[in-house]
Order: structure tokens, then sequence, then C-alpha cells
């Protein structure tokens, strides 16, 4: 069997269109049409279905795309550790993280990031939704919640801290509540749950606080960053992580001894990787930040 031809079954395979393959191979569609058509007759099989939505794996196409899969994989981890025996650590980099913590905090850090390490071409996915790293989807990840897939590698890096908080302006017009009890008495801002995607398991404590009746929010939304916002204009109080207000001016813990969930954040990533400069220097990078921001 032909690498090339095998390549572009790889190709087709995973996006499931000629035209999205030859996009990715810089070939034309009649081109990769040609190679998959070859390698179907030379190898005496229908490897895919063709029908109006696109291109499905037969039973043997099926056969075969795990097979170059694992070939796939084995060939991009020989070019990491040939990439890695080099002094200076370099090449692509694509780390997935939550999305309210690398919009807010994450990125910040970025640009020092890229000055102390300009070879490596960093690409940040901001978002709660987890790519699958075990696919190269991305290559590292910081997430809210331990991995469970056996081959991934999940290491602590930080314990971010939840409290109450309120604006200058709200309490100034509604009042400090001084016991959990009286915040049945104020207006409260929820996290709206039902989207799936949530930040953090825990993100909606507030409403379960021991000593507290019957607590419902009066405005929800689906974004800690917009919570946040609301926060800031004097809608309400709200649960929000600590580093999500770090040194945010105008606005105030409430109740500052009741403590929050602690949510633990893992850094996480294949177990081919484990020897990669490129995942070791993100984590330092970021562990040491995280001890500068003491939040």
């Amino acid at each position: 069997m032909d690498w090339d031809k095998l390549r572009m079954f790889h190709a087709v395979a995973q996006s499931k269109s000629l035209t999205k393959a030859g996009e990715t191979l810089n070939l034309s569609q009649s081109a990769v049409s040609r190679q998959i058509s070859a390698l179907e007759e030379g190898m005496g099989v229908a490897l895919f279905h063709r029908h109006a939505r696109g291109l499905m794996l037969t039973e043997q196409g099926e056969i075969l795309f795990r097979t170059v899969a694992e070939m796939v994989t084995k060939l991009q981890q020989t070019e990491i550790a040939l990439t890695e025996a080099t002094a200076r650590p370099k090449g692509p980099f694509k780390v997935t993280v939550p999305a309210t913590f690398g919009t807010l905090w994450l990125s910040a850090q970025m640009k020092e990031y890229t000055d102390l390490y300009p070879e490596i071409d960093v690409t940040l996915i901001c978002e709660d939704r987890e790519l699958d790293l075990t696919t190269r989807e991305a290559d590292a990840a910081i997430r809210f919640r331990p991995a469970k897939h056996p081959d991934l590698v999940q290491v602590p890096i930080m314990r971010l801290r939840n409290s109450l908080y309120a604006s200058n302006d709200y309490v100034r017009e509604h009042g400090l509540p001084q016991k959990i009890s009286e915040l049945s008495k104020h207006k409260l801002l929820g996290f709206e749950a039902a989207a799936g995607n949530l930040p953090f398991p825990e993100v909606n404590w507030m409403f379960e606080l021991a000593g507290a009746k019957e607590l419902k929010p009066f405005f929800k939304v689906n974004s800690l960053i917009a919570m946040r916002s609301a926060v800031k204009q004097g809608m309400g109080i709200a649960a929000l992580p600590d580093y999500l207000v770090h040194r945010t001016r105008h606005i105030s813990r409430v109740l500052p001894e009741v403590q929050g969930p602690v949510t633990e954040a893992w850094y996480v990533y294949p177990v081919e990787l484990r020897n990669s400069k490129r995942i070791a220097v993100f984590r330092n990078f970021i562990a040491g930040k995280i001890a500068e921001s003491n939040f």
C-alpha cells in the first residue's frame, strides 16, 4: 500500500469530504478522488459509502482507518521526539483552557510567555468544551475536573477559591448582608446551567448554602464574564471565582467568612508527550505566574 494514497485516505476519512481533504493536502478534489479510487481498486474493496451528506467509511474502511490512524500517531510522536532533542523548545503548541479563565487571566500572561519562548508557535483555545487530547485536537489542557482517559497525564497545577461578591454601588443602595439567612432579601445572580458546558461543577454553590432559605436567582446568565459585568453594574450578589475579580476595582467580598468550594485545576496532556519540552516549559511558566498572582 502506497503511503501517499494512505495519507490521502486518512485525510478524507477525517474530513468526510474530498474537497476538504484536498484543501488540507493542497491538492485538487479530482486528484484526491483519483488516488482514493486507485487505492480501492488496488485493494479490491470499497472504503467509502458515497451519499449526499458526504463520505462515510465502510466496514473495511473502518479497519484500514484504525491502522492508518495508529501509523499517523506514531509518526507524530517520532517527529515530536526529534524536535524535542534540540536545545530550545520550538514548534507548534496548542493548549485548551476553560473560556473565562483563558480569556480573563491566561491570555494576559501570553506576551511574557511568547517573549521567553519565541520559537514556540502557541495557539490558545478558550472554550469550556473539552477537546480530545488523545486525537491531538490540542497538545495540552488546563481543566477544572480530572481527566478520565488512561492515556492522559494530569498534574494538579492550582486550587481556585470561590467567594461572594457585590459592587460597592449595590452595597450602598441595598445594604450589606450580615449573615447567610439575609441573602434571601437580596438580588442574587446565578449561572444558567441548562446550556450544559459548566465552567466548573459547583458554579451555583451559593444557592445551596446551609442556613439559607429558598435562595433563587433573579437574573441568570451562561457566562462568568457576563456575570462579573452584571456585578460591576450593581445588579446583585454573585458567587464568582476569586481569580475573576482579582484586583478588580469597585467590587468587594460579601460575607467574607463564607468559603465557597475550592476548584482543583489540572494540567493535562497525552502520555506520549511526557518528555516534551514544550509541555514542561508551559507548565513551569503557568505555575510560576499562579504563584505570583496569589489568588
